[in-house]
């Protein structure tokens, strides 16, 4: 099963993702953990990316679209991939479902965590106090939350059309928004 999990920066995506990577065994794919392992790897890519995401900025899709591909083979030996911050952008999603048909698989299930702006901001400086991670500092986040407002909140329709979207609450607890995206999971496809 391939799963998207849909939401602005900071909505839990994250932390649901590594939850079904423990009790499902899929394989999360956060272009967000692969960017900065490219980035801690001092490697060329993550030369390049580095300063992109500092400013908040969004990654090209030709970037993240290699990254995935990579990825795509361990994901299907493990029986699907919860995609984490991918994609962003239309051009992303046509990419994922063109290269997925060719691999005779499709997305399941999208699953969009609602939330509210201004608690996302509260929940980022507070992780920025924690972490320190340059992407969550609250002015590169507001970048940030423009940008996915702007550019990757239109992929609503695009998923609504394929009627496979499904929404949660996200500002719900941990374990109730893990108990809906579970209820989610399990439910009979059509």
């Amino acid at each position: 099963m391939n799963v998207i999990l849909f939401g602005p920066p900071a909505a839990g995506k994250g932390t649901q993702a590594k939850r079904l990577v423990e009790t499902r065994k899929m394989v999360q794919l956060s272009t967000g953990d692969m960017l900065r392992a490219a980035i801690a790897s001092g490697s060329e890519l993550g030369k390049r990316v580095s300063g992109i995401m500092e400013r908040g900025e969004l990654v090209s899709d030709g970037i993240v679209i290699e990254l995935i591909e990579q990825r795509l083979p361990e994901a299907e030996a493990a029986g699907g991939a919860i995609f984490d911050g991918f994609p962003r952008t239309l051009a992303q999603a046509e990419a994922l479902d063109q290269m997925l048909e060719r691999r005779g698989s499709r997305i399941d299930l999208v699953i969009r965590l609602k939330v509210d702006d201004e608690a996302l901001m509260k929940r980022v400086a507070g992780r920025f106090a924690e972490s320190g991670r340059p992407d969550d500092n609250p002015d590169s986040f507001k970048v940030r939350l423009n940008a996915y407002n702007a550019q990757t909140a239109p992929l609503l329709p695009y998923y609504q059309a394929q009627k496979n979207l499904l929404e949660v609450d996200g500002m719900g607890s941990i374990e109730a928004v893990a108990a809906a995206i579970d209820e989610a999971l399990d439910a009979p496809r059509g």
